[in-house]
């Protein structure tokens, strides 16, 4: 009996945490170079996997791990008629006891056969300054291992490029499968690649009958109105490859497991993902590209409709109805954000680039205003189409401007509905034309009170050598510095929860620290990346901040406080926060 995918996510999440905890890829980094340098003859080219697994065994690394996580299984003396209840318990002792009571079978051959689901690869480029850049994304068909003898097989793809450059080649990689434990009855190859045929006939056929049914749904949308030609009704989207997928495909309900605990935490995390729009070659406006969610969540960054398709997911995750919003922002450029639904009618939308929650508020346009209405808060002018994994709607009204657009999705005289059983064909788990699962969130690797105190080391270095620079000494106060972290931590908390607090206690501090007759001046900016050199030169564009940077006056103190607050997948909001003060003189 396998695991839900929930609790399998978060069984992904604890064994991923246990590890980084225990910090096992670096340990084997260590051994791998010391058992090269040591032990590899000179004419040998490279090590085998099995001298590495002998090296790691023979330094105390499998003995280690196992010792940490204990699988153990539960047996009962009578079944019960309802299924066991599944639980995953980590204690605070010296050893991690993972606790199921279902038993630990392994699945033979022909259920292995059945699963679908590719290997998804990212290749990822890190430059010395930390900025990543999609190589190339590959789905894996990893299954040709089921009929291969000793379970073991030899793979060669070529890696392609992404978006402009998804049709040049980017190099070769060499793969070794490996089943471990071996299955008991192996496959013959002939029945695997039957069965491989059959699924890439049946996917296409799948395809062919999805792109048939939105054909006849747009020319049916057009005869509603010809004006709706010009709305943004997105039902495909690119990929990083260049494959046109629905647009539903690229929303599922996303579980945090523990890492996020409210939907506007996972708001905030959405928004310091980096944002970056996809490059294009030459002019003629934007280039389309949707990125699936692992290659997203691998370099940290993507454009608008990446991160609502994560925000949404995540929203989903948490049980709140969630769609993702495709229209236009003022001057008409294209758009996508999120929308919720309450259960009383109240329409929120989510800004998924900056974490800003927006209340909507429908006027009529025939009725005369009792009186003069207030502009909307929100940046977004058109609405065409709202998706998400199960439902696509088209915004038939007379207008698709959000301000007086109505929401009522039931209203099919308002907003045309795609056939749920259309896009369940294609975009369904475990539908053979659907992405794979998307991957558990991980753990933020990065101390945040390290990285705090390194990026604010390097900024004192930095503006002690910019005021050197203009003649200027340079005088810090800790205790100053030590003072500015309460406003850092209240600044990140009201992003996160849209409420003030502990702006009152800081104030009250700096005004006991500053002296009668001294003046004192702060500047906060906040930032999702760790390059202080970038930073500073981000800080020295404001008059405000440079003013502070480069005070000159009696008894000039300098203060900076950096707050690095973690999210999962290493994102970060990093918080800065730059003072002086001096004495007055007239």
């Amino acid at each position: 009996m396998s695991l839900p995918p929930e609790k399998a996510s978060e069984l992904k999440q604890l064994i991923h945490q246990q590890l980084s905890k225990m910090d096992v890829h670096g340990r084997i980094r260590e051994i791998l170079a010391e058992t090269i340098r040591e032990e590899l003859a000179p004419d040998q080219q490279q090590l085998s996997t099995e001298d590495l697994i002998k090296a790691l065994r023979r330094r105390g690394i499998i003995d280690d791990v196992m010792k940490e996580l204990n699988f153990v299984t539960d047996s009962v003396d009578q079944e019960l008629p309802s299924s066991p209840k599944q639980s995953v318990c980590f204690t605070d002792k010296q050893s991690t006891l993972l606790k199921k009571s279902d038993g630990t079978r392994m699945a033979d051959s022909t259920t292995m056969l059945s699963i679908s689901d590719p290997i998804h690869m990212v290749l990822i480029k890190t430059d010395i300054f930390g900025e990543t850049t999609l190589v190339a994304s590959y789905f894996l068909e990893w299954r040709s291992v089921l009929g291969s003898e000793n379970g073991v097989t030899n793979l060669t793809v070529e890696l392609m490029g992404v978006g402009t450059e998804s049709k040049v080649s980017v190099g070769i990689l060499n793969i070794k499968l490996e089943m471990y434990p071996p299955l008991n009855q192996t496959l013959s190859q002939e029945v695997v690649n039957t069965q491989l045929a059959l699924e890439r006939q049946k996917t296409a056929e799948k395809e062919r009958l999805f792109l048939v049914y939105a054909k006849q749904w747009w020319r049916e949308y057009l005869q509603i109105r010809p004006s709706h030609n010009s709305r943004l009704v997105k039902i495909f989207a690119q990929d990083e490859n260049g494959i046109n997928r629905p647009v539903c495909s690229y929303v599922k309900p996303l579980r945090a497991g523990r890492l996020l605990d409210t939907p506007r935490q996972a708001a905030r995390f959405v928004n310091v993902l980096g944002y970056e729009r996809a490059p294009v070659i030459g002019g003629g406006g934007k280039q389309e590209q949707w990125c699936t969610l692992l290659a997203f969540l691998c370099r940290n960054k993507g454009d608008c409709e990446d991160h609502a398709n994560l925000l949404c997911s995540l929203l989903l995750g948490y049980g709140l109805e969630a769609f993702v919003c495709v229209g236009t922002k003022a001057k008409g450029v294209p758009h996508a954000w999120v929308m919720t639904c309450g259960t009383d009618g109240t329409i929120t939308f989510w800004e998924s680039l900056t974490g800003h929650r927006y209340i909507h508020k429908s006027t009529s346009p025939d009725e005369p205003p009792i009186a003069e209405q207030s502009k909307p808060l929100y940046p977004y002018r058109t609405i065409g189409c709202v998706f998400n994994h199960q439902m696509f709607l088209g915004n038939c009204q007379p207008s698709d401007s959000v301000e007086i657009c109505v929401f009522d999705l039931n209203d099919e005289s308002k907003w045309k509905p795609m056939s749920e059983e259309a896009i369940k064909s294609v975009c369904a788990p475990g539908a053979t034309t659907s992405l794979p699962p998307f991957p558990p969130l991980c753990a933020s690797t990065i101390d945040a009170s390290v990285t705090s105190n390194e990026i604010e080391m390097q900024l004192r270095l930095l503006v002690s050598e910019h005021r050197k620079d203009l003649g200027l000494t340079t005088v810090w106060e800790d205790q100053l510095s030590y003072l500015l972290s309460p406003a850092l931590a209240s600044y990140e908390f009201e992003r996160t929860t849209s409420i003030s607090a502990g702006n009152e206690e800081f104030q009250d501090a700096i005004r006991r620290a500053v002296p009668d007759g001294h003046t004192f001046k702060g500047f906060p900016i906040h930032f999702v990346y760790r390059n202080a050199r970038r930073a500073f030169a981000t800080c020295l564009r404001s008059p405000f901040c440079e003013e502070i940077i480069c005070c000159r006056g009696d008894q000039v103190r300098l203060a900076v406080r950096v707050r690095v607050f973690t999210y999962p997948e290493s994102a970060c909001a990093v918080w800065i926060m730059f003072a002086c003060k001096y004495r007055s003189v007239l």
